[in-house]
């Protein structure tokens, strides 16, 4: 299945870089990265568009081929990347499109959709959370402590070296108890997309550290319930990051979601499980 990767302008003035799959005259199928559009395998997205939709995975703001000023103090909110999102669905369909968001990008689709219900028709949760960024609920999993104190203990990589920067994701992975070699693989596609970027940038892109000094706003946890479209909730047995007490609580709230827990898997979609979420995602 052939992909074409392009740019996309909101009204705003921010540039998204997206890259389609499949036929564009088909039911829409809008991909948040997490945050680059790489989170999501080739694999997921090519069988989606061979059930019949036109895919699309888009870099966050500060990631990938997105406008990008400075991940270490940026000036837009979770709120302006929900925004983003709507645009981008306006921009691309004239009918509602299905949204997904996976890890920080789930909470993006989550107030994506509370805010601008118009503009999508379904929601896949993948591997995230009903808070933001920060103390969690008492009666939500936090991040497995001693995971996450391995996770952050390993020595950096040189930002600026691909090989280093490949064999630390590959490291990070295993701790996670994720594939390192698809880790590994997706490293070196993410590292190649930014030809000259600075330290800030690569840490932004691979690691994703930005989420952690957004402004993300009020609550919108207690607003699930407003939510009434379809809703898919995927989640990773192992996750030890956004433990599946997470998306349980998630399908709980959101009033008619399913849930689909994914047995061998931790933060990442497995290559192995495309097929499953994508017929799950399809059957929205």
């Amino acid at each position: 299945m052939r992909s074409t990767a392009h740019s996309f302008r909101t009204p705003g003035g921010i540039t998204l870089g997206v890259e389609h799959f499949g036929d564009e005259t088909a039911p829409l199928v809008l991909l948040a990265g997490s945050v680059t559009m790489l989170a999501w395998p080739d694999a997921l997205c090519e069988a989606l568009a061979r059930g019949g939709r036109h895919v699309v995975r888009y870099d966050l703001r500060d990631a990938g081929t997105s406008t990008t000023v400075d991940p270490d103090a940026p000036r837009y909110t979770l709120r302006d990347l929900a925004a983003d999102a709507a645009a981008l669905a306006r921009g691309l369909d004239d009918r509602p499109a299905h949204l997904a968001g996976i890890g920080v990008s789930g909470m993006v689709a989550q107030l994506a959709v509370l805010d601008h219900p118009d503009a999508f028709s379904a929601l896949t949760l993948v591997g995230t959370r009903s808070v933001a960024p920060g103390p969690v609920d008492p009666d939500l999993p936090d991040h497995d402590a001693a995971k996450m104190k391995k996770r952050f203990s390993l020595p950096k990589p040189d930002w600026s070296d691909r090989a280093s920067v490949v064999k630390f994701a590959g490291i990070a992975a295993e701790v996670f108890d994720d594939d390192p070699a698809e880790a590994r693989a997706t490293a070196e596609r993410i590292y190649d997309r930014t030809p000259g970027a600075n330290d800030s940038v690569r840490i932004a892109n691979h690691v994703g550290m930005v989420f952690a000094r957004l402004d993300c706003g009020r609550r919108w946890r207690e607003r699930l319930p407003e939510i009434a479209v379809p809703t898919l909730v995927v989640h990773g047995r192992r996750d030890p990051f956004f433990p599946v007490g997470n998306g349980e609580a998630l399908a709980r709230e959101i009033p008619g979601a399913r849930l689909l827990v994914l047995e061998k898997a931790s933060t990442a979609i497995p290559v192995a499980a495309s097929d499953e979420v994508a017929e799950a995602m399809l059957a929205l």
